[in-house]
């Protein structure tokens, strides 16, 4: 096997430990009427209904998961996910709707998914699926807010440079569903949430705006987010107002800590991005790398991350009595998006590292969404090498101008370098593998 061979195989082992029916199995049982979740039991004899409600890329896989393993203890329920990443379910409803652009069917899911919320009783069981992408996904819209409003909203959040704490929350102050709210609707039902980290660090008051937990930030905060990225003068009137009433006072806030709501509730992550990174770590060892995890929260601007890992390379290149390496990282690096280009932020890093690899030997690249989408493109991601600049220039295309331009997806299109993986139906970040064979370096 070749280093892209090898690379390509590392990935896929990272999103296979971390498939909903992976981590379900691994961390629920049901003995007789008993259902153990980590440190959660319950007897579902205490309960009259239990209903599933999910949202996010990977809500769908884990209700089916769930499904099975409830069997006829489970009443029904309503699961909410992106396009194309449906799954068939025996008793739960489901819906797919626009991401990261929110659209009517996610307006008309969430609605379902309240409802079914405000269903629950203190004999009822509601057992909430969370996983990347459920933020966006999940989409009411606070009185006198359009739809149009709040997508133009989202896709200036999205290319704006700011991170998933800051865009959530927005979101959280532009819902009242996220934030806790949902915990709310739902008392005094007992509620149970699983979720699948994409956030770095596993807050869970972020992983999808967090409706199930208390929300430590305010309107106040939200509007904060908006004048960090210049972006008061380009959102509707309607929305800034909105924001503004809620610092005044005139509009509830989101659940906080002391909220009665909250008692009933217990959260618990099933996986994450280190989850992925070891099943990545142990592909690579089978692969005779010897491997090192450097993080599993890489987060910043895409350039400072492009310079912060080619010093990391420099520097095992430079170690003594290395061989053959891997270097492995996970996180989710920013990107402030100029231009009309096409491209995600792993393609874009990979453009990036494909410049400063140029005309070095032994060394693969490769960066890519846990999803399987990077970006709005049909591409997880992308793989490049020291042959990579070269390929380009002999297709005449201009690398460092197509960067400029955020024209990544073409630049690999052409060059060889796209990974299309199609829907993984689960979401933890991305996943950089770095492959160095020191022979043919130095």
């Amino acid at each position: 096997m070749n280093q892209v061979e090898d690379a390509i195989k590392i990935f896929h082992a990272g999103v296979k430990s971390v498939l909903p029916d992976r981590l379900v199995s691994q961390s629920l049982s049901l003995h007789g009427t008993q259902l153990a979740c980590q440190s959660v039991s319950l007897n579902l004899t205490d309960f009259k209904h239990i209903y599933l409600l999910g949202f996010g890329k990977a809500s769908a896989a884990m209700a089916a998961s769930m499904e099975e393993l409830l069997g006829d203890c489970l009443t029904g329920g309503y699961v909410l996910t992106k396009y194309g990443h449906a799954k068939p379910l025996k008793k739960c409803t489901l819906t797919e709707a626009g991401h990261p652009i929110p659209d009517q069917n996610g307006v008309n899911g969430t609605l379902k998914i309240r409802e079914y919320a405000e269903l629950g009783t203190a004999d009822d069981l509601l057992i909430i699926l969370i996983s990347g992408g459920g933020s966006a996904l999940l989409t009411d819209l606070p009185e006198g807010i359009t739809l149009k409003q709040l997508a133009v909203l989202n896709k200036l959040l999205v290319n704006s440079g700011a991170d998933i704490l800051e865009i959530n929350c927005v979101r959280k102050h532009l819902s009242q569903i996220k934030g806790g709210q949902l915990a709310r609707i739902a008392y005094p039902a007992k509620v149970l949430t699983l979720l699948i980290s994409d956030v770095a660090g596993d807050p869970i008051d972020v992983i999808a705006s967090g409706p199930t937990v208390a929300d430590p930030s305010t309107f106040g905060d939200a509007i904060e987010v908006l004048k960090k990225h210049h972006l008061t003068s380009s959102i509707s009137v309607e929305l800034f107002d909105y924001l503004k009433k809620g610092q005044s006072g005139l509009l509830p806030e989101t659940v906080k800590e002391t909220d009665p709501c909250l008692q009933n509730c217990s959260n618990i992550i099933l996986g994450n991005n280190y989850t992925a990174l070891d099943g990545a770590k142990s592909m690579a060892e089978e692969f005779d790398y010897e491997t090192i995890v450097l993080t599993d929260r890489l987060q910043g601007d895409v350039y400072d991350i492009a310079d912060y890992i080619y010093s990391e390379i420099m520097a095992s290149i430079k170690s003594p009595g290395m061989k053959k390496r891997a270097l492995l990282f996970g996180g989710e690096p920013t990107v402030q998006h100029h231009g009309n280009g096409k491209g995600g932020r792993n393609q874009h890093l990979a453009l990036l590292m494909a410049q400063k690899l140029d005309g070095i030997s032994g060394i693969t690249f490769l960066s890519a969404g846990t999803d399987g989408t990077d970006g709005p493109t049909d591409a997880a991601g992308a793989i490049c090498n020291g042959t990579t600049i070269l390929k380009a220039k002999r297709l005449n295309l201009n690398p460092v101008q197509m960067a400029h331009d955020f024209s990544s997806y073409p630049f690999f299109e052409a060059t060889g370098g796209l990974l299309k993986t199609g829907p993984t139906y689960t979401n933890v970040m991305d996943l950089i593998v770095i492959l160095i064979d020191k022979k043919l370096s130095s």
